[in-house]
């Protein structure tokens, strides 16, 4: 490409002599101002993905504890097959835990054993808590 065919408006000097002076506190102010202006639009880039890798560690740990959950529940003692969807109680005695298809109310609440929770297995065989109403 020939000088003249370089766009002027691209040199960062003047190329005749009506056209305004270009003084290198000028440029030098030019350059800090893009400088800033790069930082601050890298920085906020950056908070973005920080914030997101946060809430990504938060669901790889809510996921992680549920998973601990899922298999201490697998570990209860069943004398049925778990069906996903079927409502199972689980009971704790002094051997351990186990599931039984009875509710406290199905025993007139009063139990033989301590009432911990409900549950319903999922397709995965992951399981879901029955909140109390």
């Amino acid at each position: 490409m020939e000088e003249s065919e370089i766009p002027h408006h691209s040199l960062t000097y003047g190329t005749s002599r009506l056209a305004p002076s270009i003084s290198l506190v000028d440029r030098a102010k030019e350059i800090e101002m893009a400088e800033e202006s790069v930082k601050l639009h890298v920085h906020g880039k950056l908070e973005i993905i920080a914030n997101q890798i946060r809430r990504l560690k938060e669901e790889a740990e809510q996921i992680l504890e549920q998973a601990e959950k899922d298999i201490e529940l697998h570990k209860a003692r069943c004398q049925f097959e778990k069906k996903p969807g079927q409502i199972i109680h689980l009971y704790e005695k002094e051997t351990g835990t186990y599931f039984s298809l009875l509710s406290p109310n199905d025993w007139g609440k009063n139990p033989p054993h301590p009432y911990k929770g409900s549950y319903t297995m999922n397709p995965d065989r992951s399981f879901t808590e029955i909140l109390k109403s």
